[in-house]
């Protein structure tokens, strides 16, 4: 029996009476009494979830920028200024996505970066990393010594800065999609999981629990893996291994946006595979799915239209709209607004609706 992989917020999770679970090999808490009052304090106050599980790579050397257009789907060419980050797939040879991962340029020079990829994909992307780096001679180093900490909701700004207001200049000056350095290795992020506003803390992991604990004393509720799925869904945010995964393009699972053709000298991994089927035309798309009453729709369910069949990739009970949503593939000539789903053996009314459910704690439609 293997043994779980602890974070440094471990201690604080006992302490706070989170139900620790194994989350991909690491003890996490699914919730920490109530789902439904931590996925209300995010939408109209705000939490904190222990992201450490993801990893955080730092990258540098004199051809890191030339190393990141090779490796990934998106342009890091886009990244102007010291702090922006980019959302982006990084592919294999076939076209499948390995794993979705956000860049952070951490220097002038473009010879530093910072990545921040998921926990259950970390022994392949680094072996990824390495295997493309190789070709480059970037230095990559593992930052296992740090924590993460996602503080999100319409009040977590505030209350962060409650507990650190010498960051106030910096964090209030942060936009969307842009990160600081804080020096003695703190870094905050401006990007979200949720569909409300917040920010990612990377930390020292020697002072995680003290941080945790300053948080919880100025009001930010500790929220588990239950609460930041229905968070996610609700914002019409993919998770790996459910939205998409190795054998589903970016272009069939709703990450069209995030892959970059602009520049045709660009030769990036699985580049050729995901080019052919953008000329052939790709056969699905994803929308969102919502039921009326009655049940709870999952992922892997039968969806049926006039068009054929589709799949729910996630499924769950939202508790901002009170009835149950999925976030589906569906033939792309399907252009209706209601659908039918397979749950039990008999046939359910859905409507099809365009993600995101809900953004800043507001219902997207009508």
């Amino acid at each position: 029996m293997t043994t779980l992989k602890t974070t440094p917020f471990y201690q604080a999770h006992q302490e706070a009476g989170g139900k620790l679970v194994d989350f991909a090999g690491w003890h996490l808490p699914v919730n920490y009494g109530s789902q439904i009052q931590e996925h209300e304090a995010v939408r109209t106050d705000a939490g904190m979830f222990d992201v450490s599980h993801m990893l955080i790579t730092d990258v540098s050397g004199d051809q890191a920028k030339a190393f990141f257009r090779k490796l990934l789907a998106n342009d890091v060419n886009k990244l102007g200024f010291v702090g922006k980050a980019l959302y982006s797939a990084m592919l294999n040879d076939n076209g499948g996505v390995m794993d979705d991962l956000i860049v952070y340029r951490t220097n002038e020079a473009e010879t530093q970066y910072r990545i921040v990829s998921n926990g259950a994909t970390r022994e392949k992307d680094s072996a990824q990393f390495a295997k493309i780096g190789a070709e480059f001679g970037i230095s990559l180093n593992p930052r296992y010594d740090l924590a993460m900490l996602a503080v999100q909701g319409p009040n977590a700004i505030t209350k962060l800065l409650q507990v650190k207001p010498e960051w106030a200049e910096t964090v209030n000056n942060l936009a969307v999609f842009q990160g600081a350095d804080l020096g003695n290795d703190w870094f905050v992020a401006r990007t979200g999981y949720t569909g409300e506003d917040g920010v990612e803390v990377m930390l020292p992991a020697t002072e995680a629990t003290a941080f945790f604990k300053a948080l919880q004393a100025v009001g930010v509720q500790p929220c588990g893996l239950g609460a930041r799925d229905t968070l996610r869904m609700e914002a019409g945010m993919n998770l790996y291994g459910n939205d998409m995964d190795d054998d589903t393009s970016p272009l069939q699972a709703g990450m069209g946006w995030t892959v970059d053709l602009k520049d045709e000298t660009r030769d990036f991994v699985g580049k050729a595979p995901l080019v052919a089927l953008k000329e052939k035309g790709v056969d699905v798309k994803q929308v969102g799915l919502l039921l009326a009453k009655g049940g709870v729709l999952r992922d892997h369910m039968e969806v049926i239209t006039d068009q054929g069949k589709g799949i729910t990739t996630s499924g769950v009970f939202s508790p901002s709209l009170k009835q149950s949503i999925a976030i589906a593939r569906v033939p792309k000539a399907f252009n209706g607004d209601t659908a039918k789903v397979l749950m039990r053996g008999k046939e359910v009314d859905v409507r099809v609706l365009k993600l995101p459910f809900v953004r800043n704690g507001k219902k997207q439609f009508d």
